[in-house]
């Protein structure tokens, strides 16, 4: 009886073992199908030509449903700031487009440097984690598979993160399916920022032209401005000696619309210069002074009243009499401000209003703006990629780059600009401002 049990179970382990070839070659299939349907998908991803925030959004949600997880993120490496910014999230608690790490912190960054995937089956034993991120979403990350965004060969442009797959735990089967889908959409990605570049050459030779042919052309106006002015110098002193009636009057509307001349005239050569800056991501250094943040704003108002006037939009302030002298670049300033009033005023029903107040953060440190408007308001998806580098815009005769120019001044003083926006009920920007502006980067 004994030797018949042995029999038997010698017989079961034989045929289990025949069969064992059997079911790697199987898991082989399996895993070949996975990785050829993660090819095909992207591949139809691709050949859609999406913009690159539509791009970035579709590969996401690819790699999260080959796989089978919960939720994840997509990073891109900013060289100027040496930092990785979320492009896209998704998830029960998604990071916020436009939050950055530094390139060296966390799982992300030692995939960024390294060039090499991790898979970590617990977060929370792993020490590199950035705990912030799960802090400020109130996400629980459980395993996490980090691959960089690059082609087959070349250094990472970012980094895609896969978290909390919902059957099981993240494995290297998943990670050579997500292989596939990151270096098909690093290459797309880079081959997107490579047409924009070329794209952008082409404008920013003609906005070179085009500079040249304003400054040409305001030099008339600003000489006839100033020959206006020494006209008016010299014979209205003459008329009030003689006391004509309304000479003084007169004389001191002459004055303030030479002024308003000449300094429009400045203000227009310095915008071109601008807008030819933020298409080439130059921007030149700024130049720090004393400055009054009520002084700014009131000459962007007197600029803007009769456009605003025509589209019957109320200006108006609140308390920035009482904000502190800072440190900053005026003119940079009064850019960022136009911008954001001038791209209101027609966005907002006739009889609506542009409000723009200020108080301290803290005392001595900063200053909060917040420039509000009861207009048509922004979509979430405008809204969200509203401080991308790529310029967007939703107007027929707009540019997209009004908001990046704002996001560069608000850089350049060490700040930081944030927008809420609700469609049928207006937008406000908010605006922190250091009183004393950064050291300058080595």
């Amino acid at each position: 009886m004994e030797f018949e049990c042995k029999s038997s179970s010698f017989q079961i382990s034989v045929t289990e073992r025949r069969k064992e070839p059997r079911r790697i070659e199987d898991r082989r299939l399996i895993q070949r199908n996975r990785e050829l349907e993660a090819a095909c998908r992207m591949t139809e991803v691709l050949f859609q030509n999406f913009h690159t925030d539509e791009l970035v959004k579709k590969t996401l949600t690819t790699a999260l449903e080959v796989v089978g997880a919960e939720s994840g993120s997509i990073l891109l490496a900013s060289q100027d700031s040496e930092e990785l910014v979320f492009r896209h999230s998704i998830g029960a608690s998604p990071v916020e487009i436009g939050t950055a790490i530094p390139w060296d912190k966390g799982i992300a960054g030692a995939v960024f440097h390294s060039g090499q995937p991790i898979v970590i089956p617990d977060v929370k034993r792993d020490q590199r984690h950035y705990k912030a991120i799960d802090e400020l979403t109130e996400h629980v990350t459980r395993d996490m598979v980090a691959l960089p965004l690059k082609r087959w060969e070349g250094k990472p442009i970012g980094v895609l993160e896969v978290l909390n797959k919902r059957e099981s735990l993240l494995d290297e089967e998943d990670v050579a399916i997500l292989t596939i889908v990151s270096a098909l959409a690093a290459s797309s990605i880079e081959q997107s920022r490579l047409y924009r570049e070329a794209k952008l050459a082409v404008i920013v030779r003609m906005l070179g032209d085009v500079s040249h042919d304003i400054k040409n052309m305001l030099m008339p106006v600003l000489s006839g401005a100033q020959l206006l002015e020494d006209e008016l110098d010299e014979q209205f002193p003459r008329l009030m000696e003689v006391k004509m009636k309304g000479a003084e009057t007169s004389y001191a509307n002459c004055q303030e619309l030479t002024r308003m001349i000449v300094n429009n005239a400045r203000r227009i050569q310095r915008r071109v210069r601008e807008i030819a800056d933020a298409v080439k991501g130059v921007t030149s250094p700024p130049h720090f002074a004393p400055c009054l943040i009520s002084t700014v704003v009131r000459a962007v108002f007197a600029t803007l009243k009769t456009y605003a006037a025509e589209h019957a939009v109320l200006l108006e302030t609140d308390g920035l009499d009482t904000l502190p002298v800072i440190e900053a670049d005026e003119h940079r300033l009064f850019t960022a401000f136009y911008n954001l009033i001038s791209n209101a005023i027609p966005e907002i029903p006739g009889g609506g209003l542009i409000s723009v107040s200020g108080e301290e953060n803290n005392p001595g440190e900063g200053i909060l703006i917040t420039v509000s408007d009861n207009g048509q308001g922004m979509c979430p998806d405008v809204r969200d990629r509203l401080f991308h580098s790529e310029a967007i815009t939703t107007k027929q005769e707009g540019t997209g780059l009004g908001t990046k120019i704002v996001k560069d001044v608000v850089d350049a003083h060490g700040g930081r600009i944030d927008v809420e926006s609700e469609l049928g009920v207006g937008t406000t920007f908010y605006l922190h401002l250091p009183v004393h502006p950064p050291a300058p980067r080595l």
